[in-house]
C-alpha cells in the first residue's frame, strides 16, 4: 500500500529539474525563467547557479521563484553543484542566455515519456549574419552524425543516467564536451527537433569565421591535453 502511494505521488510530481548556470545574464535570464515558469506540470524546480554576477542576475532569479545557488570555479562547477542539489527524476541543463522555442514543453514531455536516452535542442544563434546559418547547419550535422551536441544546445536526460555516467566534472571549460563523450558511450543522443536560441554576442565581437576557428582551436587543444583552466582564460579573456 505504501509503495503504491509513493509510486502515485512520484507520477503526480512534476518530473523535471532545470539547472541554469549564469554569470551576468540579466538581459536574457527573465525570458528563460518566464518560459520555464509557464510549464508547472513539467518543471518541479529551477536551480539558478550564479558564478559571480555583477549585474541583477541573482535578484532576477529570486524574484522569478528559482532556487538560487552560488558557486565559483567556472560553468562546470556551477552545473555540478546544481545537479547535486536537484531532486527531479529528469534534468534539463540550460545556459543562462538560452531562449526556449515555442512548443518546447510538449517536445520535452514527449521525450521523457520514452524513459531513456538523452536529448538536445538544435542550435539557433540570435544574429542575422548569413554565415551563422551555415554554422547552425554544421552543428546540426555534427550533433546527429557524430553524436556531439554541445552545452549551448541544452541537454535533457534522466538523473539516473547522468549518475551512471559519473556526473558533470567541475571543469572551467569543456565540461560539456567531456560529458558528451562519456554519455554517448552509454546511450543515443536525440534531437528534440526545435531550435534553442543563444546569444550571438561572441560571434559578433570576434566575427563569424574567427569565432569558428577559435572554437576549433580550443577543442583541439583540450583533446591534446591542454589544462582546462588555461583554455578558460583564453576563451573568456
Amino acid at each position: 500500500m505504501v509503495l503504491a502511494q509513493q509510486a502515485n505521488l512520484q507520477r503526480d510530481t512534476p518530473p523535471l529539474s532545470v539547472v541554469v548556470p549564469v554569470r551576468n545574464e540579466a538581459a536574457r535570464l527573465p525570458a528563460l525563467l518566464a518560459a520555464l515558469h509557464g510549464a508547472p506540470e513539467l518543471v518541479a524546480e529551477v536551480l539558478v547557479v550564479d558564478g559571480g554576477s555583477r549585474d541583477a542576475s541573482r535578484t532576477i532569479a529570486q524574484l522569478a521563484g528559482a532556487r538560487l545557488l552560488r558557486c565559483s570555479g567556472g560553468r562546470g562547477a556551477q552545473i555540478a553543484l546544481g545537479v547535486a542539489a536537484a531532486t527531479g527524476r529528469w534534468l534539463l541543463l540550460l545556459h543562462g542566455d538560452a531562449v526556449l522555442p515555442r512548443g518546447w514543453a510538449a517536445a520535452v514531455g514527449r521525450a521523457m515519456q520514452r524513459e531513456q536516452g538523452a536529448w538536445y535542442f538544435e542550435l539557433a544563434i540570435a544574429d542575422p549574419h548569413p554565415g551563422l546559418r551555415l554554422v547552425e547547419q554544421a552543428v546540426a550535422l555534427r550533433s546527429r552524425w557524430r553524436q556531439l551536441p554541445y552545452g549551448d544546445q541544452g541537454l535533457l536526460l534522466p538523473a539516473a543516467l547522468l549518475e551512471r555516467c559519473g556526473g558533470v566534472k567541475p571543469l572551467p571549460l569543456m565540461e560539456d564536451l567531456e560529458l558528451i563523450q562519456r554519455l554517448r558511450t552509454k546511450t543515443r543522443l536525440h534531437s528534440l527537433g526545435l531550435g534553442l536560441q543563444v546569444d550571438g554576442r561572441r560571434w559578433r565581437r570576434l566575427g563569424v569565421w574567427r569565432t569558428a576557428l577559435e572554437n576549433t582551436r580550443l577543442r583541439r587543444a583540450w583533446r591534446n591535453g591542454t589544462n582546462p583552466e588555461q583554455l578558460a582564460r583564453a576563451y573568456y579573456g
